[in-house]
């Protein structure tokens, strides 16, 4: 990726990081109301309209800011509310509505690798397009992988956490939950300390890693 200006980084990176937390979001809704829980409908979140999902701080200035001064993307969205009483069968379907985040945002990773794909074949015909149209599908990818892995973290109350939540024992499980009051605190202890990035290198890098491989192939 090329030297960007601060205003640079802002114009290309804001649309992507607007469309992963949004849909991730409004996955969560859509997943939810499938499996008969209809509170984040009722409550206007099956949305694709960002006004609806975006935290001012959290979804657009901290996540900015993080990937201007740090490369690492860091931030969050309204969560979208969810009732399990309405579900059938409670363990199970929280746990798939959990997993609708992370799947969005690797089906959206996919979708800027094409994207990324087209704007580099336009850099052969020097076509207008293709520099910012590459350089918004790679930040799309990292983007999105990033969030994919980072909330499949098994801490509450990030997706991963819900998981665990739902497939462990129900006294291990009832302990897992108790944690959720102090997993954003935990989370940020881990971002200070360095030891968030040292657990999700590996894994991102495979992911991001695989993502370029099919950028070259399409």
């Amino acid at each position: 990726m090329l030297e960007l200006t601060l205003i640079q980084k802002i114009a290309i990176g804001l649309l992507p990081i607007l469309l992963a937390v949004t849909v991730h979001e409004a996955a969560h809704a859509y997943a939810a109301n499938f499996l008969g829980d209809g509170t984040a409908k009722f409550l206007g979140r099956m949305t694709l309209n960002p006004i609806k999902h975006i935290d001012p701080i959290g979804t657009i200035l901290v996540p900015l800011a993080a990937f201007v001064l740090t490369s690492f993307v860091f931030g969050w969205a309204k969560p979208a509310p969810v009732n399990d009483k309405n579900f059938a069968n409670p363990r199970r379907d929280m746990a798939l509505v959990a997993l609708a985040g992370p799947m969005s945002n690797l089906v959206m990773a996919f979708a800027w690798a094409g994207l990324t794909a087209l704007g580099v074949a336009g850099l052969d015909q020097a076509a207008w397009y293709a520099e910012p149209l590459a350089l918004m599908g790679q930040i799309g990818i990292f983007v999105n992988v990033l969030l994919a892995v980072f909330n499949l973290l098994p801490l509450p109350p990030l997706d991963g956490g819900r998981v665990l939540v739902a497939i462990l024992p129900p006294s291990a499980s009832r302990k897992v939950a108790a944690l959720e009051p102090w997993g954003f605190p935990i989370v940020l202890l881990l971002l200070v300390t360095g030891t968030l990035s040292f657990v999700l290198s590996p894994p991102l890098a495979l992911v991001l890693n695989w993502f370029n491989g099919l950028v070259h192939l399409l």
